[in-house]
């Protein structure tokens, strides 16, 4: 192919359309990347990659980020953004979700919303819901949920107990699709079918349990744990499926002294059945009915330690428990509390004034003040209730109503992104709207960006000076060693090819040594002056073959004829001869 009359670089193909197009080697150094032409105004947007046929976001060949409808954008329509009048994150109606480098209104129907990305599947530390048709990744507040098959249910269908072969089914389970069946042949072994003794250190896999879906059914358990607080998580027993009638079964375990069922709010269906226990205490203040569904629910609970044994040795409530009753001793195992709870635990009063972490009371329930909130002395209450909006005073600065640990940097706006500054005050104000790094204060000159390019100039202009250093003293380098050099191949030529001058003794010159000129070799620059004989110019010697140039004086004499002519030519021509001075060629 020959290059295109309209192409100015390489040619890719026969036609113009074919021309290499350059968009980094030829860009104007003002262009933050590529750009589309060598002036100012070509430079592509700063979010393209690898060139553009124009100066917008749309007119990019890739993005360097994200694709949005065409546009390359830093990062795609985030699902809350901040509103300057509410001073809070709200939703964004207008949000879209990363999908690999595009952003996408709704995600594919086989991913789920992670944050404001599309996922194949949720981490390990969050679980997958369903929120408004969307499947989304919430996080756990604890362990993620997850159901596990219970005994005869599912993969543990032939199980008849809870053994030491199956027992690690149940490890971070939450839910238990079936039943729950402890018997002598689990928990002290069963030598016929070779099963071992189960390892009473591994019942705590049954801490993470909350519910339950059929019955609890415990006729063993190890003799030197002396309740169930392996079960302290269990708030629901379902009663989906019943045995004869019951959901909770508890039979014959001489060496329980308590429950502690600790967080058992709800028995749904079925009876329950709590006999033959000869140390069992604290069953006898317990509300059962306040867990029962159902007012056909029945309980049977006899045989078990007499109350006023119990009482007599102090196998009673804590007193901050109310009349509902307890699961066993201390503040943690009331069903509710006679004044305050935090947490599982009755309380007599909340922090409010003092203690390590202040509180505020909503209702009977002390909750903790939010943390951007200052710990207050001197009778003062931290907090008025939820939120950063609530204390007294803020930890560290004050956006509008709101504590917050910082004030915006770079927050995402509804159509910008938002910076403030803190005033002396630690209060949050905007930045000037021109601001894109942030400032410390409100007018332009306190602009980030600003600041930061001073040095940046300075840095500039001390980097220039610098060079031009460099670059005159090169070329003062430069001529000085070429003047020098030219000096030396004079002096070498004059020492070694010129006739040698005459001298005072009378001697006769050195013919061998006499030099004859080529009219080529001699130029003329300038007349010095002129006589009878001829005309005096200064000249250049240029000796053939060399690149000397050697300063002379050349005459030319004038074409006289006749006797008296040629005897006043040989005087003067005499008196040439006895001339010495390296200039001078003969």
């Amino acid at each position: 192919w020959t290059l295109h009359k309209s192409c100015t670089g390489r040619l890719l193909g026969p036609t113009e359309n074919h021309c290499q197009t350059l968009t980094r080697t030829v860009c104007a150094e003002q262009c933050d990347g590529r750009c589309y032409g060598p002036y100012v105004s070509d430079c592509c947007h700063r979010e393209c990659a690898g060139g553009c046929s124009g100066p917008k976001d749309t007119d990019c060949f890739a993005c360097m980020n994200f694709n949005d409808s065409g546009a390359c954008v830093t990062q795609c329509p985030q699902t809350f953004v901040y509103n300057p009048t509410t001073f809070q994150l709200e939703h964004n109606f207008n949000a879209k979700y990363t999908y690999g480098a595009f952003c996408v209104k709704k995600c594919p129907h086989n991913f789920v919303v992670d944050s404001s990305s599309c996922v194949r599947a949720c981490p390990s530390s969050k679980m997958e819901v369903e929120e408004n048709g969307i499947k989304m990744c919430k996080p756990c507040t604890d362990i993620c949920p997850k159901a596990c098959d219970g005994i005869g249910t599912g993969s543990l269908m032939s199980a008849q107990t809870v053994d030491s072969s199956n027992i690690d089914k149940f490890i971070n389970c939450t839910k238990i699709n079936g039943n729950l069946i402890f018997l002598v042949t689990g928990i002290h072994g069963d030598p016929y079918n070779a099963i071992e003794a189960i390892d009473p250190e591994k019942l705590n896999v049954f801490r993470t349990v909350r519910e339950i879906t059929g019955f609890l059914n415990i006729q063993s358990w190890p003799p030197n744990m002396t309740d169930f607080s392996v079960f302290s998580n269990l708030v629901t027993i379902g009663g989906r499926v019943l045995y004869s009638g019951l959901s909770l079964l508890i039979l014959k375990q001489q060496g329980i002294t308590s429950l502690q069922f600790q967080s058992l709010k709800e028995i749904s269906a079925g009876n329950i059945y709590i006999t033959d226990n000869s140390n069992l205490c604290y069953y006898h203040t317990i509300n059962w009915t306040t867990l029962f569904s159902t007012i056909n629910q029945r309980i049977v609970i006899r045989d078990n330690r007499k109350a006023e044994n119990c009482t007599a040795e102090g196998m009673v409530c804590n007193h901050l428990c109310s009349s509902d009753g307890c699961w066993g001793p201390g503040p943690d195992q009331c069903l509710s509390c006679r004044r305050f709870s935090r947490g599982r635990i009755c309380i007599e009063s909340c922090n409010l004034y003092d203690g390590e972490f202040r509180e505020f009371e909503n209702g009977s329930i002390c909750v903790e003040c939010d943390p951007q909130c200052e710990k207050m002395e001197d009778g003062l209450l931290t907090c008025h209730g939820p939120g950063p909006d609530n204390c007294t005073k803020c930890s560290h600065f004050k956006d509008g109503p709101n504590c917050v640990e910082k004030c915006p940097d770079g927050l995402q706006g509804a159509n910008s992104f938002i910076f403030k500054y803190a005033d002396p005050d630690r209060e949050c104000h905007p930045c000037h709207p021109n601001c894109t790094q942030g400032c410390i204060g409100s007018s332009i000159e306190d602009c980030i960006g600003l600041m930061d390019r001073t040095p940046l100039i300075a840095a500039g202009v001390i980097g220039g000076l610098f060079i031009l250093v460099i670059v005159g003293l090169t070329f003062a380098v430069y001529v000085r060693r070429k003047s020098i050099k030219k000096k030396r191949a004079l002096r070498r030529f004059l020492e070694t090819e010129l006739v040698e001058p005459l001298t005072p003794s009378g001697t006769a010159p050195n013919q061998a040594q006499l030099r004859i000129l080529k009219e080529t070799e001699l130029k003329r620059v300038k007349v010095l002056g002129s006589g009878a004989f001829g005309t005096v110019y200064k000249g250049i010697w240029v000796p053939e073959g060399e690149t000397v140039k050697i300063p002379v004086a050349i005459k030319i004499l004038n074409e006289t004829t006749g006797p008296k002519a040629n005897v006043e030519f040989m005087d003067v021509s005499t008196d040439t001869q006895a001339i010495t001075f390296f200039s001078i060629i003969k």
